[in-house]
């Protein structure tokens, strides 16, 4: 139940609603307020999140779907401890609210509700697990708004990216409860006279998932939607940056009918203590987690001890490789869609753009014009295509980068700092021409608004300086030359390829990477085989007629 603080804040307009109003192009009243008004504001916020209504800056028309609130076994729950963790608009630097700062116990409690819950999901049939689903389906589409301005407020990506990012989550819900009645076995031909061979495909079990803040919505959806369509109930860890995407989700899947214990939702900044817990706990059959290699590393090896199934989105460094002979204007507009989106922060954006000598020069003009076309901005306002980076350390590693790159030679054509003006969080969308492979540009992945351009030669150069990298998770390339085309894309060391695109993720196709950049695949129809076993079973003294 809500505090005598939180209750008395019902029915008057606060300093936070008050604030709404004010231009966000302003300095932060966050940081320009002193000590004892941060603490209020926060306050204020974390009093409205524990009552699970939205912070009166955000206007929703479903308040309601504004949980600060884990779910465990069907029921709303906060820190076993009681301690909360607060949430900050990266635009603003707002509290948003408060969530319970989980851990150990509360994942331990966690699997055990969704162990509880396994025997009789799995024993359900495709066609009404798939129905659960289209039902969640269903009611994410019909609150696509809604769940896009939380997704905004959180993690910052514009108004329009939040919206379609809604409806490319939905999608693997979409999907696999349809492919949930098309999980199929096999009848294999016998060598033994007098018997048959059978593959049974039987749902893995108890399913942690661990995901990031930069698509708060779709990583959970990818990785939950085809667990649950295959019988396996799923405990989900999502960023402590980005957690209201996550309950409303969860809330939407109990409103479906989602049974008690099948989908699970555990909040909170301790991620060492929750990843410990799902990676020792033997009840725990499978993870998937979408986040840093050294991380991804890090849980494999502690996922040994019990000899899990996992799959694991990694980092990537993706090159976009534009040749001479490539539609230049088609090549800009997928740099742009692919570099961009989300202020760069994506595992798949192109982080190395390589450019053929001979179009270099007139395809960075071009590149740098539609850059400088780019408005900046707090995503929730209209117009706005590149919104802030997460924090302060994502700043910190772009600015970082930028800066060894103009000392070693790089040129900045527009962009290459800070926009104070906006927020502390805010950088310029970026074109460095002149970029070379001793910057620690082309070494590190950015995860930020910068387009480096190198320069190649042919394509035996293009092909090594892209797989120049431990990572394999996308890349890129243009050209009009079909052989080309077919060359080049079986020489890139990459898990997935766009050929003359830029965007290239959807739910009909396997999502994943080589090398350093993961394990396993994510939607279509091979996302549901990360969720089974397969069980071979001999028939034996069948006879002949």
């Amino acid at each position: 139940p809500p505090s005598a603080s939180a209750q008395s804040l019902a029915g008057r307009e606060t300093l936070p609603a008050v604030v709404a109003h004010l231009p966000h192009s302003v300095p932060s009243p966050m940081r320009l307020a002193p000590p004892h008004q941060r603490l209020m504001l926060c306050s204020m916020s974390m009093a409205r999140s524990m009552m699970t209504s939205a912070p009166s800056s955000l206007p929703l028309k479903d308040p309601s779907l504004f949980v600060g609130r884990g779910f465990i076994g069907g029921e709303w729950v906060g820190a076993d401890d009681g301690s909360t963790v607060d949430v900050t608009d990266p635009a603003s630097g707002l509290c948003l609210g408060s969530i319970p700062n989980m851990g150990g116990s509360e994942t331990r409690r966690a699997v055990e509700a969704a162990e509880a819950a396994f025997a009789s999901w799995r024993s359900k049939t495709g066609k009404e697990r798939g129905a659960v689903l289209r039902r969640w389906f269903d009611l994410i589409m019909a609150n696509q708004q809604d769940l896009a301005a939380i997704m905004t407020a959180e993690c910052g990506k514009p108004m329009a990216e939040a919206v379609g990012e809604i409806a490319y989550g939905a999608s693997f819900v979409e999907w696999f409860a349809e492919e949930a009645k098309r999980v199929y076995g096999d009848v294999v031909p016998n060598t033994t006279p007098g018997t048959r061979i059978l593959v049974l495909k039987q749902p893995v079990g108890v399913v942690g998932a661990i995901t990031p803040w930069n698509f708060p919505s779709a990583m959970i959806t990818r990785k939950c939607a085809p667990a649950l369509a295959v019988g396996c109930p799923v405990v989900v860890k999502p960023s402590e940056l980005t957690p209201f995407s996550a309950s409303a989700l969860a809330l939407l899947a109990e409103r479906a009918g989602m049974p008690s214990g099948v989908l699970n939702l555990v909040l909170g900044a301790k991620a060492q203590e929750v990843g410990d817990e799902l990676c020792s706990n033997p009840t725990v059959r499978k993870l998937g987690f979408t986040g840093s290699t050294a991380v991804g590393k890090q849980l494999l090896r502690q996922s040994a001890a019990t000899v899990k199934k996992v799959s694991m989105e990694l980092g990537g460094h993706a090159p976009l490789i534009v040749f001479d002979d490539a539609d230049l204007d088609e090549a800009v507009a997928g740099a742009m869609g692919s570099k961009f989106r989300n202020s760069g922060q994506t595992c798949v954006c192109a982080n190395r753009i390589l450019v053929q000598d001979g179009v270099y020069d007139a395809f960075a003009a071009k590149l740098a014009a539609k850059v400088g076309e780019m408005r900046q901005g707090p995503g929730d306002q209209p117009g706005v295509t590149v919104g802030p980076l997460i924090d302060g350390r994502a700043v910190a590693k772009v600015e970082a980068h930028v800066q060894d790159a103009l000392a070693k030679g790089a040129t900045a054509s527009v962009g290459g700092e800070r926009v104070s003006s906006l927020g502390d969080n805010f950088y310029a969308p970026t074109v460095l021409t002149g970029a070379t492979e001793e910057m620690l540009i082309f070494r590190e992945e950015t995860f930020g608004p910068v387009a480096p351009l190198f320069r190649f030669s042919d394509e035996a150069e293009a092909v090594r300086m892209a797989n120049d990298t431990p990572y394999g998770l996308a890349a890129y390339l243009f050209s009009n030359d079909l052989g080309r085309v077919w060359r080049v894309s079986e020489a890139l060391e990459y898990g997935m390829v766009g050929v003359n695109a830029g965007i290239i993720a959807t739910e009909a196709a396997p999502f994943g990477g080589v090398k350093e950049s993961g394990l396993g695949r994510e939607g279509s129809k091979y996302g549901a085989d990360e969720f089974v076993e397969a069980k071979y079973v001999c028939l034996g003294g069948i006879g002949a007629l």
